[in-house]
């Protein structure tokens, strides 16, 4: 699943992903566990700084989260 946000593509490896939320400590306008614990956007997100969801997909214990620039550029991971 994927999502433009503050000038980024922000893909969510729901396969990858094993819940421990450090995202949703970092972004929390952003991202939310599911009923099954697995990250996901918020359907009513508030977009915040690019520096912010970069450090929140950059603190994912296990790359479920990938940034990419406006060039095509992969920031994170």
């Amino acid at each position: 699943m994927e999502k433009n946000i503050s000038g980024l593509k922000i893909i969510i490896d729901r396969d990858m992903c094993i819940g421990t939320a450090n995202c949703i400590r970092v972004a929390g306008e952003v991202f939310e566990l599911d009923n099954q614990k697995i990250v996901t956007f918020k359907s009513d997100l508030k977009e915040p700084d690019q520096r912010t969801l970069v450090e929140a997909c950059s603190v994912c214990p296990v790359s479920a989260l990938t940034a990419v620039d406006g060039d095509g550029n992969q920031v994170v991971p």
